[in-house]
């Protein structure tokens, strides 16, 4: 079942990235479906945050989808190459995003296999955002797209997962963002990344 539309409508930008663990981010791209299990996240909180796109409350072309309703996809490209995907949050006009930063495939392997270039399944395949992206088929063209439609959306098949099976930690490659690069943001499933 897709999630409901006020799962995203919140205030806990962290409380939202921490429950995004063991939900399914699903692709349906020219026919093509492909679902990945969400393994990893990390909360980012909007204009206050300095690691955070928006931080300062900066408006740009790319930075726009944040600003957007919660359950937006905010899609941009890093280093040139890497699709970032991320989780538009809270009510419009608060640019709060979750990305998710690792996963494990489900469903569409056999393409997920090829758009990785690789032959087997191991902890690579989708160990990163970028991998993620590309795995899934998510590209730039899909920021600002509701996640409740038919070519990107995120579902609840109800698996449970225990605080004991969670990793927190502080988000990776921000440390431009001082005292807000330690903050406890990141959350990892373990069991399911292995």
């Amino acid at each position: 079942m897709k999630l409901a539309t006020e799962f995203y409508f919140r205030d806990d930008v962290v409380a939202i990235s921490r429950e995004l663990l063991g939900k399914v981010l699903c692709t349906n791209i020219n026919g093509v479906r492909t679902e990945a299990i969400i393994t990893e996240t990390e909360a980012y909180a909007g204009i206050a945050d300095k690691a955070s796109h928006a931080y300062g409350d900066r408006r740009t072309k790319r930075t726009e989808p944040m600003y957007g309703p919660g359950g937006t996809a905010y899609v941009y490209l890093c280093y040139g190459i890497h699709h970032l995907f991320n989780v538009v949050t809270n009510d419009e006009g608060v640019p709060h995003a979750v990305l998710v930063r690792a996963g494990k495939p489900v469903e569409g392997l056999d393409e997920i296999l090829l758009r990785r270039n690789r032959t087997k399944v191991d902890k690579t395949l989708m160990g990163g955002p970028g991998t993620v992206s590309q795995a899934l088929g998510i590209k730039t063209d899909m920021t600002g797209t509701s996640l409740r439609g038919r070519r990107i959306w995120i579902e609840d098949r109800g698996m449970a997962v225990l605080d004991t099976d969670v990793s927190v930690g502080p988000r990776v490659g921000v440390d431009y963002a001082q005292e807000d690069a330690a903050r406890p943001y990141r959350f990892s499933l373990g069991a399911l990344r292995e």
